[in-house]
């Protein structure tokens, strides 16, 4: 018995350790047929970049704001530049590059760096904050610039597979793969979120960067991550992307349609109580006064389940199909009122810019204030208060606004300072400055002597002239 079942043991660990090792054979085998990757990544990473990135975000040159704020208002604080840095794509020869806008908003440099070594300077072009979309031009001379083309987000399904590529923790050109793994995902980001949802690895870097399908074509642009778990990142679909580029590359801006009304979702309970035959759709809670959904006769307690023929399912949904659309153009919407179906025609409106998106430049504080839109500077003539108050001299230009980016920022321009010099010509009040740097050709340089607030020292500035 001893030696049977010494003879058993042997014979049934044998047969344990050949199962696995017969597994993993017939394994490897079919591992050999999948298709490599490595020709889709080839084929495509060239039109991957890195951006690098300047911006304001932290605490700088401190100064006297209470007293600043007493006599002109709340302005920005002076900020020291902080670097960061993102991924982006070429989508077209000519130099233009999409990317996220939390990526270069508020940039002061951009430098876009290609697989390949070369390198330019970028401007930023036309941005969205609401979709978290930016437009990104290149500066210089180049040719023979790798490009790839946005695909039809519409098209993906759970479960098909895609290819990230990008900038994580500031490791160049890395490659994932993944699936989608759901689709209009809502994370409350901004109003219009339709965000595709991954589980292609996505880390900080990654913002800005492409989302393959296996045709090479992108379907969205990586946005977000989790901080709660891993494995799940989300992605703007490209279609939300390409029907930007347009206004983005033409304005800066995007025009969005606008109906001018509150809204919330359609739940089973209010479609049983309103005596509906539908489940979705968007229930309108409010009309404001002199909107186009006014002019249009459309009522609260209407529920919108279609626009156009395009079925609506959510207030988010309606809200996304109405931005789309052209301010001015003619829409029909399906909807229920009382229980009973009825269409509404109606012209779209223009959405106000809540978020004051189109700001290009700061206005004048006060309307003995100047403006040079070229150098990106506010200005004033000087208060006998501010003066004292500020520890500045009773002569000379009070800058009281620096656009951010511009090229007074970035000669170290800052709110507050009084500029009383210009080329060694006297600057006394804004008339002055408003002269002389109206004379400054462009290419050149000025050298500017500005005060500091709360002391008797000057700062001798270059201002480079565009």
């Amino acid at each position: 018995m001893v030696i049977r079942r010494g003879t058993m043991r042997p014979i049934n660990g044998i047969v344990f350790v050949l199962l696995p090792a017969l597994a993993l054979a017939q394994s490897a085998t079919k591992e050999a047929a999948l298709p490599s990757l490595a020709p889709l990544v080839e084929s495509i990473k060239g039109a991957v970049v890195n951006v690098d990135v300047q911006s304001h975000k932290g605490p700088g040159m401190e100064m006297d704001e209470e007293s600043m704020e007493r006599f002109f208002g709340r302005g920005p604080k002076r900020e020291q530049l902080a670097k960061g840095m993102g991924s982006g794509f070429v989508i077209d020869p000519k130099g233009l590059v999409l990317t996220n806008n939390h990526v270069v908003e508020g940039a002061v440099s951009i430098r876009v760096r290609f697989d390949d070594g070369r390198s330019f300077d970028g401007e930023v072009l036309g941005r969205d904050p609401l979709t978290d979309v930016a437009l990104v031009k290149l500066k210089g001379k180049f040719d023979a610039l790798p490009a790839v083309k946005l695909g039809d987000s519409a098209q993906m399904k759970v479960g098909d597979f895609v290819v990230a590529i990008g900038n994580p923790l500031g490791l160049a050109s890395s490659v994932s793969l993944g699936i989608v793994s759901a689709l209009d995902r809502n994370i409350h980001a901004g109003p219009y979120d339709q965000f595709l949802q991954t589980d292609a690895a996505i880390n900080p870097g990654n913002s800005g960067g492409p989302l393959f399908n296996l045709k090479g074509e992108v379907i969205g642009i990586n946005t977000a991550i989790t901080s709660v778990g891993s494995g799940i990142g989300f992605a703007v679909p490209s279609n939300v992307a390409k029907a930007l580029v347009p206004q983005l590359e033409k304005t800066g801006t995007v025009v969005r349609g606008w109906l001018g009304v509150g809204i919330q979702d359609l739940s089973g309970a209010l479609a049983k109580g309103m005596g509906l035959p539908v489940q979705d759709g968007a229930v309108i809670t409010q009309v404001n006064p002199g909107s186009p959904a006014a002019a249009a006769g459309i009522q609260e307690e209407d529920v919108v389940v279609a626009v156009d023929g395009e079925k609506v399912v959510s207030s988010a949904g309606l809200s996304r199909a109405i931005a789309l659309k052209r301010p001015e153009s003619l829409i029909t919407l399906s909807a229920y009122r009382s229980g009973k179906p009825l269409e509404l025609k109606l012209k779209v409106g223009t959405r106000p810019d809540l978020e004051n998106i189109a700001a290009r430049s700061p206005e004048p504080s006060s309307p003995s204030a100047g403006k040079q839109q070229r150098f990106g500077i506010s200005y004033q003539d000087m208060d006998p208060r501010l003066s004292e108050g500020l520890g500045l001299p009773q002569r000379g230009a009070l800058v009281v606004e620096v656009a951010p980016g511009s090229p007074a920022e970035r000669a170290g321009l800052a709110r507050g300072m009084a500029v009383v010099e210009i080329n060694k010509k006297p600057v006394r009040g804004r008339d002055d400055l408003a002269r002389l740097l109206g004379e400054a050709k462009s290419g050149s340089v000025a050298l500017l002597r500005a005060a500091v607030p709360g002391g008797n020292n000057r700062a001798l500035i270059a201002l480079e002239v565009p």
